[in-house]
């Protein structure tokens, strides 16, 4: 067994430029902006009055060495050889592997292909690295600015965006879209985005940018309607290129995409028998969690070990302050699906727990069958909503009932009983109560 990398990537785009250390610079920002306590010591409450990028970059660049001396040992615990350079295939069974030392050959029986995305090229903005960047360069953010435009409003600008929020900077989001992050309830949605307009955020949504200039120590954005605006800093967030441009994949007759994402089975084999692809160079839904049993399943399959794949349980998770994590089907869709449904729901703030903590955003929705009362989706946004969200996927896992919740004990003062006040709302909801 072989693992192909750059030995500046090891452990790829999720350890170096993506999950670990986007959601390790949330971490660094929601403790030093205060925002957890604020409920208690007022809106201007900070750990850190004047937080510096070197404040944000010192526990990210620790978080980053320990993940990836794990990944190192988990490599060689394991017999995996590594090999440092680009790979290109060679031919079906052969991949070439290119370095500073030159040029070796490599044969297999399997292949998987994990390569990861990149941020998509956009010949019209003018990227600098300093005050006009892509979601790669943000985490490289010279100095925090007073003003920030982003461009999409999809789950990396907005996540990007509420960090920024969270500690003063005025964030102007802009997308093409009527609604943000459209897959998402609407009512959870809805909840964030009233959250981040308090904070000072604005949206321009349905608008799409025609030019992007520096005009002094500002950046300039026209839209398409004729609307400019100015902020110190830009961060375009649209739109992932994946890297399998770089692997000579015509000499294989693997389809690709316009944007590069590679097309496989529901076993993640692609057109060539015994090549497999895996993460974000399938696409959707491009998560760490998700990529990872990907590459689990595909590595199963490769050798005949048993494995079970529930694409329909996905928990989804987006790391924005505060967070959203959900799982199963949303009001829309069962609206859309004419599914019959009830709904429960649990504020943070009628929660012991949530009152504890002076979380003054929370809530957990569950969405049931009304006759077979069989759990349809589970909706929290709040704090540990990524960690709550499990709880319900458990249960959805098993096809178990709204009843669980009601009848199960959960300790107190605990965030996780808000599955059980959601439970009995939505059997009193059913019951007229």
């Amino acid at each position: 067994m072989a693992v192909v990398d750059r030995i500046s990537m090891i452990g790829g785009v999720s350890l170096h430029r993506g999950t670990i250390p986007s959601k390790t610079l949330r971490e660094v920002i929601i403790y030093l902006s205060g925002i957890r306590q604020r409920s208690f010591y007022g809106d201007d409450y900070a750990v850190k009055e004047n937080i510096s990028t070197n404040d944000l970059a010192l526990r990210v660049q620790q978080v980053e060495m320990r993940e990836m001396a794990v990944i190192y040992d988990q490599l060689y615990r394991n017999g995996i050889h590594l090999f440092y350079g680009l790979a290109r295939f060679v031919d079906q069974h052969t991949v070439e592997i290119e370095n500073q030392d030159g040029k070796q050959l490599l044969k297999g029986d399997h292949f998987l292909i994990a390569c990861g995305t990149r941020p998509a090229d956009h010949a019209e903005i003018p990227f600098d690295g300093e005050s006009i960047l892509n979601a790669d360069q943000i985490l490289d953010l010279p100095r925090l600015p007073n003003e920030m435009i982003i461009v999409g409003a999809g789950v990396i600008g907005l996540e990007y965006g509420s960090m920024f929020s969270a500690m003063g900077v005025k964030v102007t989001f802009i997308d093409r879209g009527n609604r943000v992050l459209p897959f998402i309830d609407h009512e959870i949605m809805e909840l964030l985005l009233e959250h981040l307009e308090k904070r000072g955020a604005s949206f321009y949504l349905s608008q799409t940018v025609q030019k992007v200039e520096k005009q002094g120590d500002k950046v300039k954005v026209v839209l398409h309607n004729g609307l400019e605006l100015y902020a110190d800093t830009l961060l375009h967030a649209i739109g992932r290129q994946a890297n399998s441009d770089t692997l000579n994949l015509s000499v294989l007759d693997i389809e690709t995409d316009d944007n590069g994402r590679i097309v496989v089975n529901d076993d993640f084999r692609t057109a060539v028998p015994h090549i497999y692809a895996a993460g974000d160079v399938v696409g959707f839904p491009a998560l760490a969690a998700t990529s990872m049993e990907q590459g689990r399943l595909a590595a199963c399959r490769m050798f005949g070990a048993p494995a079970r794949y529930q694409p329909g349980l996905l928990p989804y998770g987006i790391y924005a302050i505060p967070e959203i994590s959900m799982i199963g089907k949303t009001e829309q869709e069962l609206q859309a699906e004419n599914i019959p449904y009830e709904y429960g729901k649990s504020k943070y703030v009628e929660l012991a727990r949530g009152g504890i903590m002076g979380v003054d955003t929370g809530m957990l929705k569950l969405l049931f069958h009304p006759e077979t009362h069989q759990v349809l989706g589970v909706h929290i946004i709040g704090e540990a909503a990524t960690e709550l969200i499990h709880i319900g996927q458990t249960v959805m896992a098993f096809g178990g009932t709204v009843e669980y919740f009601r009848d199960t004990v959960f300790n107190y003062p605990t965030l996780a009983e808000a599955y059980k006040v959601a439970a009995l709302d939505g059997l009193n909801r059913l019951n007229g109560v």
